[in-house]
């Protein structure tokens, strides 16, 4: 997608991409496994091409539920980052996820530095119908919008439901538009789990646009169970799925309280402590209409990483490469896939065999006392740290990921913990709040490509979204109730 250098057939690839996937889904209607706080799932694909793509998600938020995630594919340039925020609402017989928030996909050889050209998507609400009387069924409905506010082109595509007396299950239509124009350039129509159909309306041709009757499924791989962290998301609901794979729904039941109650008891200590829990991996946006990274404030959360260099005319390319790089500037580095991979290897366990290399912590917000107490302690480690590490550091640099970002909530930077997991980490330094990048070890991929265990029944998380700059659409984000959301359905 990102080298088709006509803007709108690169825009079209874009939505073929974005209407692909929505025919992969288990089957059957069951109650739902509702992600707890601090949950994280990570995964990767290996592709024909012998390229890899990566993905890291984490729960930040419970009430209401928040899904944020990240995923890049290095080597063909494509980044997406999302929050999917899922509110339930009961329809009489049917039961809808209204699925808000928004997913921006950057291609990151194209458009601005450190923004890349960007697609800001919205997604349709899911329903499954028949919940009290008759046939389960599971439906996609309500609109979806694309945008490219670098190019000024958008996307409103509708999924259809049916109707009572008439219409069709799985239908869509949409139509691709020149916004500073008004100009419809394209129509959409056809089926979104069998042929979907493109017209362009200055000619009148139609064709294909993507087949997913044919459509080849390449699911995500993982690390083994007995690798992942216990609130990794297979290995924390195995012994559930376990339970439900032997239709023993008692015990299922039994082993999902369990989670609940550590969830509640985790909760409990966490106020009568005082503090404020934080995600793990992801970070508050940061931004504002004339802020940087415009359009991030959408998202609310983003991976608590740098995956850029902002200021590429002082960059010293001996010591640092820019994941987002033109080959045309002269004052940009080159675009290097492999520092790029070791980069997002560097934020979580990914690969097999890979063990985390660094984990890091946002300070929550507690008593006041305790506070001068963390600022003393961060303090004095944070300048033995510097002068034990710095020679070692000079060798390992890289400015790529931003740890020293994590928090812009009031925190100090002297506050932010970074904990050395492992003998491979090697030396970190953390630095004040001077404007400056902090420096992280790289992890090295894994040569050893292990198939998930459980690949057909916990899957990555579906992108999200809404739009862009100028006209962007908000979701109402309504305090979420306790009730379970219906997503999985026969279709």
């Amino acid at each position: 997608m990102p080298e088709i250098d006509d803007p709108v057939q690169r825009f079209v690839s874009v939505v073929r991409f974005y209407l692909s996937g929505w025919h992969i889904k288990p089957p059957g209607v069951k109650k739902p496994l509702n992600p707890i706080l601090g949950e994280t799932f990570t995964c990767y694909w290996d592709y024909e091409d012998g390229t890899r793509s990566y993905y890291i998600s984490e729960q930040t938020s419970h009430h209401p539920p928040k899904s944020s995630y990240f995923f890049m594919a290095p080597e063909h340039h494509i980044r997406i980052d999302g929050t999917l925020k899922p509110r339930s609402k009961f329809l009489g017989n049917s039961a809808a996820s209204m699925m808000e928030g928004i997913a921006i996909l950057s291609f990151l050889n194209r458009g601005e530095p450190g923004k890349g050209e960007r697609y800001i998507v919205t997604q349709p609400n899911m329903y499954a119908r028949g919940i009290l009387w008759g046939k389960m069924k599971y439906e996609l409905g309500d609109h979806s919008v694309i945008r490219c506010p670098e190019n000024n082109l958008s996307a409103d595509i509708e999924f259809k439901t049916k109707g009572y007396f008439s219409g069709t299950y799985n239908a869509i239509g949409g139509m691709i538009k020149d916004d500073r124009t008004g100009e419809i350039l394209y129509e959409l129509s056809g089926l979104w789990n069998g042929e979907m159909f493109i017209k362009r309306v200055a000619s009148g041709q139609k064709e294909l646009l993507f087949n997913a009757t044919n459509a080849k499924h390449t699911p995500p791989l993982v690390r083994p169970l007995e690798e992942q962290e216990p609130h990794e998301s297979q290995r924390l609901w195995n012994s559930t799925v376990q339970a439900l794979i032997a239709r023993n729904h008692d015990l299922a039941t039994e082993e999902k309280t369990k989670i609940e109650e550590m969830q509640r008891l985790e909760a409990s200590k966490r106020l009568e402590d005082g503090v404020e829990w934080r995600p793990k991996l992801f970070r508050t946006v940061r931004g504002g209409p004339q802020g940087p990274g415009e359009g991030e404030e959408d998202l609310e959360w983003i991976l608590n990483a740098k995956m850029y260099v902002e200021n590429f005319s002082s960059v010293d390319s001996s010591h640092a490469i820019a994941l987002y790089a033109q080959p045309s500037s002269p004052n940009r580095n080159p675009y290097n896939p492999t520092v790029a991979e070791q980069q997002i290897l560097s934020v979580a366990a990914i690969l097999p065999g890979q063990k985390p290399h660094c984990q890091f912590e946002i300070p929550p917000h507690s008593s006041s006392r305790s506070h001068k107490s963390e600022k003393a302690s961060s303090s004095g480690q944070l300048a033995k740290m510097t002068a034990e590490t710095h020679a070692t550091q000079q060798n390992n640099i890289s400015n790529l990921i931003d740890f020293d970002e994590g928090s812009n909530n009031g925190q100090s930077d002297e506050n932010k913990i970074l904990k050395s997991a492992g003998p491979s980490v090697g030396s970190m330094d953390i630095l004040g709040g001077d404007g400056q990048d902090d420096t992280h070890a790289q992890a090295s991929p894994s040569s050893n490509h292990h198939p998930p265990n459980m690949a057909n029944i916990m899957t990555p998380l579906q992108p999200t979204s809404s739009p862009a700059q100028t006209r962007s659409l908000h979701s109402r984000n309504s305090a979420a109730s306790d009730n379970d959301d219906f997503v999985d359905a026969q279709s």
